[in-house]
């Protein structure tokens, strides 16, 4: 199916990926401009994890301070190179991580990073709770609200605030995509002056 200008270009400005691969996806989906953010999604997933063994030497730090002084964040996104590093939407992104943030206070950047007491620790908890439950819901009950502390406490797994179709992990793999290069987030510090 051939694909006009003017879907291929709202794609883009969507995404920021490539023409050429905003077309195919177009095309792949017989013009579903919906259905093709969600095929370019997955391309952009299988894209990070080819490039997830390179290394990382360049980024940028970016804070974000809310406008009532008593909270903020900094967060230090990584790259492979300067090239990519200045690009202006490179920083951006790093700002609207620091955003998030600030915002839903992670404890944890990835998955990796929950050290198995903490996860011990909270399945003590769920499974306490779900205790009254019949044996076969239990697991499941117990499974599902590992998987929401896990959602609410790493970075990485959150749904972005300023559009929670998307996680935070979905961003990192667009710029990857779109910089075709590795992009991680190295650390995330969250200040707060509030209890």
């Amino acid at each position: 199916m051939a694909v006009g200008t003017e879907l291929i270009k709202e794609l883009r400005d969507r995404t920021g990926v490539s023409v050429m691969e905003c077309k195919k996806a177009l095309e792949e989906t017989g013009g579903d401009i919906e259905k093709a953010l969600v095929v370019l999604r997955k391309k952009s997933g299988d894209s990070a994890a080819k490039k997830a063994d390179r290394t990382l030497g360049a980024g940028t730090v970016a804070a974000y301070i809310h406008s009532s002084k008593d909270v903020g964040a900094m967060v230090a996104l990584s790259c492979e190179t300067d090239f990519v590093a200045k690009n202006p939407e490179f920083p951006e992104l790093a700002y609207a991580i620091a955003m998030h943030a600030a915002a839903t206070n992670p404890q944890f950047i990835t998955k990796e990073q929950v050290t198995e007491d903490d996860l011990k620790a909270a399945r003590e908890v769920f499974e306490k709770e779900a205790a009254d439950k019949p044996d076969g819901v239990r697991d499941k009950i117990v499974q599902g609200k590992l998987d929401s502390y896990l959602e609410e406490k790493v970075l990485l797994e959150q749904d972005f605030i300023k559009d929670p179709s998307l996680k935070i992990k979905s961003l990192i793999e667009q710029a990857v995509q779109k910089f075709g290069e590795r992009v991680e987030v190295t650390d995330c510090v969250r200040f707060s002056t509030r209890a």
